[in-house]
């Protein structure tokens, strides 16, 4: 089987989630990390793997996969163990849900393409930015805060998909400055997953390139 190729940001969020998942399932890879600070995922030869030009991609088993809730569901049908998703429809559902409210309310709204957009078409400045950050990803927090449940993790003893979506949310949050003491069980959840050794071989500041 020849090697996997993980097409990387450090600090991306998407990123992080497919970082998460591939060394939970112990998936072997090799990062290839693309500068979204210097643009590089708008060179020609980036965007003919990645039409978007996002990231992340991953080239495995023969395939380019893009959209990182796609490339987890790839490796979630190829490798079971653990997880990201229910069996039962219920709780299968439920779990999307959370995984969705940062996936797809929370994070497109605050990722870098945006946030480069308010400061060049908008002229703001970087506390409007932090303020803009901070109540969008503070909304999206209220919700999960009220569906988290007491278990340690979403998932239960294993992360699941609202985990890996929820952790490197809150490492923007914290990086934002968002006051978290509203969200005191997807605190305790958060601290729980990033124990986890594999969750802290993913963290950006594991993967950040000297």
């Amino acid at each position: 089987m020849s090697e996997a190729i993980l097409h990387d940001y450090w600090r991306s969020s998407a990123a992080y989630r497919v970082r998460i998942v591939l060394n939970l399932k112990g998936v072997g890879y090799r990062s290839v990390q693309v500068d979204l600070s210097a643009g590089e995922q708008a060179r020609d030869d980036y965007h003919s793997l990645n039409p978007q030009g996002l990231i992340p991609t991953l080239e495995i088993d023969g395939h380019v996969l893009t959209q990182s809730l796609a490339i987890v569901d790839y490796l979630d049908a190829k490798h079971k163990a653990p997880p990201m998703v229910s069996s039962d429809p219920v709780r299968r559902a439920r779990t999307l849900a959370q995984a969705l409210t940062v996936a797809a309310d929370i994070h497109p709204v605050n990722n870098l393409r945006v946030l480069n957009a308010l400061r060049s078409d908008f002229g703001a400045s970087e506390e409007q930015v932090r303020l803009w950050v901070q109540r969008l990803i503070a909304s999206g927090f209220a919700a999960l805060e009220q569906s988290a449940p007491d278990a340690e993790l979403f998932g239960g003893e294993t992360p699941d998909l609202a985990d890996v979506c929820l952790i490197p949310q809150m490492y923007n949050a914290r990086r934002f400055d968002l006051d978290l003491s509203p969200y005191p069980r997807l605190v305790r959840i958060d601290a729980a997953a990033r124990a986890l050794e594999p969750v802290a071989r993913a963290a950006p500041e594991a993967v950040r390139p000297n």
